[in-house]
């Protein structure tokens, strides 16, 4: 199994935004800082020394996700608040795709995966996998007491009261976020975790970030 970096719960980076003079510097801070630490992520995979093919694959992933992460910045965040939400999502992205997905799994928001767009109400999220030969999935937890993380600009819950307990050998979940708080630019960032499990016991478990620009 490989060696995960480590799972921010708090924000990583905030030292900044109590001394940025403006939202505009404060974006030129983040948009440095998630180059910088780009650079720590590709290190990881170095680290893995993975098949050519995966390792070019999850090099790719994190490049991307410093060209999108850095474009929301730019152009969607509209406070401090707004940057952080968008930074550390782009940080948690860059985390997942270090590790890689050793399972097929999806979270869909209107039918759009890491970068997405809704408008304030209940939204649904279809979060998607497969096990792999003889393993089953299930909703997994981010921590024990929390099922999901989530940050956002301004108040949103996801229902957890339809959520099975048992493993499948594939899963199609649909899950209903009350975004109803909610205002246009606002955003929302949310990770869902999907276990891999062999016999009732967890063998694997991937975390799953996506992005939700309030339109």
């Amino acid at each position: 199994m490989f060696m995960l970096p480590s799972d921010k719960e708090e924000i990583p980076y905030d030292e900044g935004s109590e001394r940025a003079s403006s939202v505009d510097d404060y974006k030129v801070t983040c948009i440095q800082f998630i180059k910088d630490i780009s650079e720590d992520y590709l290190a990881w995979v170095d680290y893995y020394k993975l098949p050519e093919e995966e390792d070019k694959k999850r090099r790719t992933q994190i490049h991307a996700i410093v060209e999108r992460t850095n474009e929301w910045i730019a152009k969607i965040a509209t406070t401090i608040k707004g940057v952080d939400v968008v930074m550390n999502d782009g940080i948690q992205k860059m985390a997942e795709s270090t590790a890689g997905y050793p399972f097929q799994m999806g979270v869909f928001v209107n039918n759009m995966s890491g970068y997405t767009l809704a408008t304030p109400g209940m939204i649904d999220i279809n979060i998607k996998a497969v096990g792999r030969k003889e393993f089953k999935v299930k909703l997994g937890w981010h921590q024990k007491d929390k099922r999901f993380l989530i940050s956002s600009t301004s108040p949103v819950m996801i229902g957890e009261s339809n959520i099975p307990d048992e493993d499948y050998d594939s899963l199609d979940l649909h899950l209903k976020m009350d975004a109803q708080k909610c205002q246009s630019r606002d955003v929302i960032s949310f990770t869902a975790v999907v276990t891999e499990t062999l016999d009732g016991q967890e063998y694997e478990r991937r975390g799953m970030t996506t992005i939700i620009h309030m339109g």
